[in-house]
């Protein structure tokens, strides 16, 4: 399929983000009272707003999940990104050769918070190829694994989703891509991406440097 507009997740997608997001929320949570480890936290919260599993963390923290706290966490979580953030590797020439490719027509629609998609991609310099297409799910009626903010960012490219491609890295955003119609490539550096093909992922690659050939760049 020629397709006419390429869609990106932003964390673990565009930029490292993931162990140091999950690492904040695991050093709040041990404060807390919840005691987890690093694979523990990232298999439950991964491609996940905390929000979405504000039940679970009273559970088991015993305490409710106060606004403050979570100003708290974005506080923290935004100074360690500002400090240690990177870009996935090989992602600066591929997005180059996409949105080249496609005129421009590219996309981030994450399931974060907009502060935090606008602060990554500045960190490393690549908000000029998404400045005015960047969609947070916050700001949606649902974040994924709804739709909702792959077909806001369809509908402002002026595209049909299932004439777009979805890039995304978890299960709970391939599931997003898929509920939109979109076609989706999932990227899996470190393992056979079994859950993402099971999910609905059309092809799972290991490397960004792959990606604008699977896209037909």
């Amino acid at each position: 399929m020629k397709f006419e507009a390429i869609l990106f997740d932003c964390d673990g997608v565009l930029v490292d983000s993931e162990p140091i997001t999950n690492g904040v929320l695991r050093d709040m949570l041990a404060e807390a009272g919840w005691a987890l480890t690093s694979e523990e936290c990232m298999r439950i919260f991964i491609g996940k707003t905390v929000r979405s599993e504000a039940a679970r963390i009273e559970a088991h923290t015993g305490r409710p999940l106060t606004n403050a706290w979570m100003a708290d966490f974005y506080a923290r979580r935004n100074t360690e990104l500002n400090l240690r953030l990177t870009a996935i590797e090989h992602i600066h020439g591929t997005i180059e050769r996409v949105h080249a490719h496609h005129g421009g027509r590219i996309a981030c629609a994450s399931g974060a918070d907009r502060h935090k998609v606008e602060l990554q991609l500045a960190k490393v310099g690549l908000t000029p190829y998404f400045e005015g297409r960047i969609f947070s799910g916050h700001e949606m009626p649902r974040t994924k694994p709804a739709p909702d903010v792959y077909l806001a960012a369809a509908a402002a490219l002026q595209t049909d989703p299932l004439r777009c491609a979805v890039v995304e890295d978890t299960v709970t955003g391939v599931t997003a891509g898929v509920a939109a119609g979109a076609t989706v490539f999932a990227y899996a550096p470190l393992d056979d991406g079994e859950a993402l093909l099971a999910a609905g992922a059309t092809q799972v690659f290991r490397s960004m440097a792959d990606l604008p050939a699977l896209l037909g760049c």
